[in-house]
């Protein structure tokens, strides 16, 4: 059974100062079980929030927002998969800001995977159409060749080791008010994993597990957790609100425990 996983992307938000104390606040607001926990907050916060952690919830894992695409250099400012190693246990790669900002191509996204996956940091993979391209009918077109292209020198069975993770961000539905149906997050999520079998995924890629990550909210999630094909969130900007984080998580919550009383025989998720 894949893992139902809400990892919270704090992207530039928090200082060391405050990470800690939201972390901490966050944890103790989501203890749901069968759901993994993920908090992604800046590098600088990264030590501040697993020490948070660590006095009060250690079930709570850390994350890194990206990662350099070499193990050391002279690349002033950037940060490689070795030096992450005692401060995160994730990393996210491929965000969608970070192909539109810092321009981010699919091959170099490919180079920063294989490197968090050498370091033994477990990889969420951001896939993700704009606005023309789904216009246009060609998003899965376009998220095919962003997987194709990440996997052109990572082999599959390694990440598959690597326990990868994929998120989902429909980049025309995040902060722009357009919404995304569950169906067609659920639509991708099949896309995502017809093309990860093409590329030689072991088993057809059915064991990976697919988060929604188009502007999260505790009102929305219900939506896209009910279709079997998605497995969790990558939350932005709700994840800064632990008012919101324990409304995601508790619905997380009840996916995981349907799909546990499925796994056990309990095929109408009553129980007994």
């Amino acid at each position: 059974m894949r893992d139902v996983i809400v990892a919270a992307n704090w992207k530039m938000h928090t200082t060391p100062a405050d990470a800690g104390a939201l972390a901490a606040t966050i944890a103790g607001r989501t203890q749901v079980a069968g759901v993994t926990r993920v908090i992604c907050p800046p590098f600088v916060a990264l030590a501040a929030v697993r020490d948070a952690l660590a006095a009060v919830d250690t079930s709570v894992e850390v994350g890194a927002q990206t990662v350099h695409h070499e193990l050391a250099g002279a690349y002033t400012g950037e940060i490689a998969a070795p030096m992450l190693i005692g401060l995160a246990s994730w990393v996210i790669v491929g965000h969608s800001e970070r192909r539109r900002d810092a321009g981010e191509t699919d091959a170099l996204i490919g180079r920063k995977l294989g490197r968090a996956i050498d370091a033994g940091l477990r990889p969420i993979l951001c896939v993700g159409e704009q606005l023309e391209d789904r216009e246009a009918g060609r998003a899965t077109e376009v998220v095919d060749a962003q997987i194709r292209g990440a996997f052109a020198e990572v082999d599959p069975n390694v990440a598959a080791d690597a326990r990868l993770v994929i998120a989902y961000e429909p980049v025309w539905a995040i902060g722009t008010g357009r919404t995304a149906t569950g169906a067609d997050a659920a639509a991708m999520a099949d896309a995502i994993r017809t093309s990860l079998s093409a590329v030689g995924w072991p088993d057809g890629a059915a064991d990976v597990p697919i988060l929604y990550g188009g502007s999260v909210t505790s009102a929305n999630i219900g939506e896209f957790l009910a279709e079997p094909a998605i497995d969790g969130a990558l939350v932005g900007g709700a994840s800064l609100k632990p008012d919101e984080m324990a409304g995601i998580v508790a619905r997380a919550g009840i996916t995981a425990a349907a799909r546990g009383s499925v796994l056990n025989g309990d095929t109408d998720g009553q129980g007994g």
